[in-house]
């Protein structure tokens, strides 16, 4: 039904687009309001709408060592379902490794590229680059919440020993999961340092809207009425998935009156030639408009074994017949973020993470509450770069040094 909608809608899109190409010159005549205002109202009918691409990270160069240094995005190795990025500045400094692991939660992890391009100042930048479920051949197998696990680790052995981890929302509890099986093992590659920025450690703690969710339905609700095949024309044709434009709706939902009064905005900025005020709000919704498919058996295991039983909030999660136990991490030094408006992941449900690790000496383990901050504002925007980030790279710092 959305593909079929979203083919009926092509043509009037690309009517839309090809009136509002003709209109281009009322930018350059401020006496035709009622032009400019019609441009205007044609350009968001045709932004208004999903793509299935991962934009282009763009990031090209980064001030680092009090110079503006180039930047080059380099696929150092992948597997079906992501692929390892590696962001190689053009200097000789050596920097600490760090390893940003991206939700795998309807977005593409271009969404942190602020977060990807603040650590570039000091840090030699890695991420998990999720590909869409929807172009994944079924021959390719299954991807579950243990095969999450799985790639953490084996991204952190490519990397090296040495290297620090921050994980970003969803994937808090992989990660934590992951450093925990390499502790047990005493593996060399594991992580100098974890931060974990607004995750699900333990959802018990202040339920939001999304915990009430998983809390009211059973697993078979999700399985039946969000759970849907890839159309016969994409390359996954036949895989099942959680469509990314589910999840779309239901993060926009939760603020609906926030995105309306944001398109009124860019309809008055558009309309009255303010190019930069729109352009700003433009590349935000470019990128929030561009969703991925998750493979459904990594999405219902997330759902029972995070939202519904907190496995590992209880210390009842096992991976692969192993049970994690992150008191076993000795090594790693463990810094959890909140925010303190944050209506995801509420206040309390990340830093519960410090109960867990019981392995770890005080001196290794620190908190930081942002106030004045949402879920998004965690690891992008003004308050992640000049208040969050700084706490961030100290901590990497002093692992490291």
């Amino acid at each position: 039904m959305y593909q079929s909608q979203s083919d009926m809608l092509l043509p009037m899109r690309t009517m839309a687009h090809a009136m509002q190409a003709s209109f281009g010159w009322t930018h350059r005549a401020p006496r035709l309001p009622m032009m400019r205002r019609m441009s205007a109202a044609l350009e968001l009918f045709d932004r208004f709408t999903l793509t299935h691409e991962r934009p282009d990270f763009g990031i090209r160069q980064v001030r680092s060592g009090g110079r503006v240094v180039d930047v080059f995005e380099k696929a150092i190795t992948a597997t079906a379902f992501g692929t390892l990025l590696h962001f190689r500045k053009d200097l000789d400094t050596r920097h600490p490794a760090v390893l940003v692991v991206a939700p795998l939660s309807g977005h593409f992890s271009t969404l942190l590229r602020n977060t990807v391009q603040t650590l570039l100042q000091d840090h030699d930048v890695y991420i998990t680059d999720w590909h869409n479920a929807r172009d994944v051949p079924r021959s390719a197998g299954e991807f579950g919440f243990a095969d999450y696990i799985d790639t953490v680790i084996s991204f952190l052995e490519y990397i090296g020993p040495g290297a620090h981890v921050v994980a970003v929302c969803q994937p808090c509890v992989q990660v934590l999961a992951a450093v925990a099986l390499m502790a047990a093992d005493d593996h060399p590659c594991q992580p100098l340092s974890m931060t974990l920025m607004g995750g699900p450690i333990d959802v018990r703690l202040s339920p939001t809207t999304v915990n009430a969710l998983a809390f009211d339905n059973p697993i078979e609700w999700f399985e039946k009425n969000l759970i849907t095949t890839v159309p016969s024309r994409y390359r996954g044709a036949g895989r099942r998935v959680y469509p990314g434009f589910v999840q779309l709706n239901a993060f926009m939902k939760m603020n609906m009156e926030r995105h309306v009064k944001a398109h009124r905005k860019l309809y008055k900025h558009l309309a009255n030639n303010e190019t930069e005020a729109a352009a700003a709000i433009k590349e935000f919704y470019d990128e929030y408009f561009a969703v991925l498919d998750m493979p459904a058996e990594f999405y219902i295991e997330t759902v029972r074994m995070v939202f519904q039983e907190a496995l590992l909030a209880k210390g009842a999660l096992t991976h692969r017949g192993a049970r994690v136990d992150p008191s076993k991490i000795k090594r790693t030094a463990l810094l959890t973020v909140e925010g303190e408006r944050d209506d995801v992941c509420a206040l309390g449900q990340t830093a519960a993470a410090h109960d867990l690790c019981t392995g770890l000496r005080p001196y290794m383990k620190r908190h930081h509450m942002q106030t004045g901050v949402g879920h998004y504002g965690l690891f992008s925007g003004k308050r992640w770069e000049t208040q969050i980030y700084p706490i961030v790279r100290n901590t990497i710092l002093t692992m490291a040094s």
